[in-house]
This record gives C-alpha cells, structure tokens and sequence, in this order.
C-alpha cells in the first residue's frame, strides 16, 4: 500500500455538515490501496500495519480530496468570443440570445461535428482539468436539442468515461431552450423531450440526471415539471438551471420535484432559499457565469447560513463561461460570494459530489473513500486561494494512480 507523508496540511472534508469543516490535520500522512482510501492521520500515529509501506513525500504541501467540477457543459462546437465583446458594449444576455446567438448558435456548431471531433474536444478540456486537481466532471449535454446529437454528447462521455482521467457523470439536458425549429410550437418540443429523447437516454443508459433551464427565456415551471415527472419515471434524477437571470421561482420548483441540485441562483428569493433548505438540495453556486455576466452574486453567505449546503463549479460553456477553470472558480466565490476558502474548499469536494449524488464515494479522504487527491504548492487552504496562481496543482491522482504530475517517486520501500 503506499504512503504519502510529510503532508504540511491535509483537509479530509470527513464531516457531511457544518460547511466549514474541512477536516484538517496538520503534519499528516495519507495511506491507499486499490484505489481506496485506508488510513488518514497525523504523521506520528501511523498504524503499525502501515509502517512498512512504500513512502512517498508530499514536500510538506497542501492535500486536498480530488476537486470535482459538479457543472460543465463539456462537449461543444465553436466558440462565442464575439458576444465577449458584445456584451462588454453593454448587449444582454437575452438581446444576444434574441438576435441568434447564445446557446443557439452554439447548438449550430455542435450539429455540425461528428461524434469524433467532439469526443476529440471534450478529451483536451478534461485532461487540462485534471491538470488543474480536478478528478471529477459533471458533463451536461444541451446543445444537441434534437435525438441524435443530444446522444451523440453522452456517448462522448461514456467514451470518455472509459479512459484514464477524471471520472464522468452524465447529465441529459435537452431541456437548455427551445430550437429553432420549434420556435412556433414549443408544446411539441417538450413532447419530443419527454417522449422521445430521454426514454432514448434512459434506455441506453447513456445518462444518470435530467436538467432544465427555468427561466422566462427557457422553460416555464410547468413545463419542467413535466420533464422532471417523466424523467423520474425513467431513472434520471432531476437538476435545475434555476433562477439565474430572474427570480422565476426555479428553487421553489428544485424543492418540490426533490433535484439534487439548483444551480446558478444570483436571483434566488429569501422563499427560495428556505425552500432548498428544507428539502436538502445542493445550491451549485458558478462563480465565472457571474464574473462573465457581470451580475450580482447570488446570496451564498445567506444560503450557508441558512443551512443550504454550497457547492461551487465552473459551468465551463463556450458562452458565459469559457473557462474550465475551477480553481479561479473557487476563488471567485471567496471574493464575490464571501465564501471563506475553507467553505468554498467544502463546496468544491464534499458538496459537489453531493450534487452529483456521489457523496462518500468521492469528494473526502476518509476510510473507504476514492484515493482521488491532489497535491497543491501551497502550505494551507488560506493560502492557496488568497495567492491565486494558476497552476498550483503538482499532482493528480485519481483511484490511487498519479494522472498529473508524472509518476509519484518512493523515498523509500
């Protein structure tokens, strides 16, 4: 089994509660086998039975559970670089989405590209994510918007799921907006949803959560609705997009429907916070959306103070957030949502694998957990998010097996 040691600070993030408990210990040393977490302590109480083990030297850094970006949209064609600067001379979101841009003109690129040209794209973002600590992706589809491409987005991932790298949970959003195609009959592109696209998914497996994007530019409740109730006849967990550029009552709906998550939620309303409080559901908090967006934060500091669990991702997209960056994400939150590090730590681990319904398998270094870790230049949590460098991360290892960094090097056997 191998041991790592001289671990300056190891945050284990064991606690289910209390957003700021990471679980530190200083001077520590962490202990794996195949691909499990066995041991995590203080240097000085080692068990005996792990003594002899093959030793590897953390430098005295910082350890981390492996950072989990619980919101992506990973596979797409094209670029938007020119709504940047549109949006820069003061064109909304909503006036370039009118005008066919926005996630519309991103649906055009993605048709456009064969399965390998997307898988190929999709591929180089989750290797330089890796690079960057985080050892598991949520992929949402959502640009496809019709049967074919919507399945030709989750087979990327169950083909990316199958290589070495960070792990892959799949989210069937055919439910972003409403097509082109569709414009004069919504009505019959919810039908195509909910008769046609996710009993497809579900049949193949392709997909473990069903997305909707409620907003007055989107989907109306009660058409979500309808998506979730059928969704959950199949097997797929309900997500919202959800109260992102209005209060359109998209948490009240994540609580009555039980989704796993509401994300986005700059205009959450104080109903809605309570709302996800009592029903236990994760708030996705995306911190570049926001910058990119140039809106308000939504109200994390009220949320965790009212006992909604944060987590915090990217929602890397070719649009609103064309970064994949969690890191620069998580400090973000620190600064615009007055997340102290340790909480945003929490969110991008323990609670964003609660997002995606992995909580215990991922996202914490406790016994029995996924030996996913990284390895960060930096003596604590405080540190590293208050002097934001972009590439801190020394090694990634992912069930056990370095996957950034190179091969861990013994010190000893």
């Amino acid at each position: 089994m191998p041991l790592l040691e001289n671990i300056g600070c190891l945050a284990t993030c064991r606690s289910a509660d209390d957003q700021a408990d990471i679980g530190l210990i200083y001077d520590a040393a962490l202990v794996w086998r195949g691909g499990r977490v066995q041991w995590a302590g203080p240097s000085d109480e080692i068990p005996g039975a792990h003594g002899g083990e093959t030793r590897y030297d953390a430098g005295g850094r910082l350890v981390i559970p492996g950072l989990i970006d619980c919101h992506t949209h990973l596979a797409f064609g094209g670029w938007r670089s020119g709504e940047f600067s549109d949006r820069i001379r003061g064109r909304s979101y909503l006036d370039i989405a009118a005008g066919g841009g926005g996630i519309v003109s991103t649906v055009r690129a993605t048709r456009a590209l064969d399965e390998d040209a997307l898988l190929s794209r999709a591929r180089a973002f989750r290797s330089a994510m890796a690079s960057l600590g985080v050892t598991t992706i949520e992929a949402k589809t959502g640009y496809g918007l019709e049967l074919d491409t919507e399945l030709q987005s989750l087979r990327v991932y169950a083909r990316l799921a199958e290589e070495a790298g960070p792990r892959i949970v799949s989210t069937c959003l055919a439910a972003h907006v409403v097509p082109p195609e569709f414009e004069d009959d919504r009505a019959a592109y919810v039908d195509l949803i909910t008769d046609t696209i996710l009993p497809a998914v579900a049949g193949a497996e392709l997909a473990v959560f069903c997305d909707a994007f409620v907003e007055t530019s989107a989907f109306g409740r009660d058409e979500a609705r309808r998506i979730f109730e059928t969704g959950a006849r199949l097997g797929l967990r309900p997500k919202l997009h959800a109260d992102q550029l209005t209060d359109g009552g998209g948490a009240e709906l994540a609580a009555e429907v039980g989704a796993v998550s509401a994300d986005h939620l700059e205009c959450i309303s104080p109903v809605g916070i309570d709302a996800l409080a009592g029903a236990g559901v994760v708030a996705v908090t995306l911190p570049l959306a926001t910058l990119y967006l140039d809106q308000e934060p939504p109200p994390a500091r009220t949320m965790i103070d009212r006992g909604v669990a944060v987590a915090v991702a990217t929602d890397f997209n070719p649009g609103t957030a064309p970064s994949y960056h969690l890191p620069l994400a998580m400090m973000l939150a620190c600064n615009r949502q007055r997340m102290t590090p340790a909480e945003t730590l929490k969110g991008a681990t323990r609670y964003a694998a609660r997002a995606i319904d992995r909580e215990g398998e991922v996202g914490s270094l406790e016994v029995g957990s996924a030996a996913d870790f990284a390895v960060i230049d930096a003596p604590d949590v405080d540190h590293w998010l208050y002097h934001f460098v972009p590439d801190a991360c020394r090694w990634t290892v992912i069930g056990g097996d370095a996957f950034h960094g190179g091969p861990l090097e013994p010190v000893s056997s």
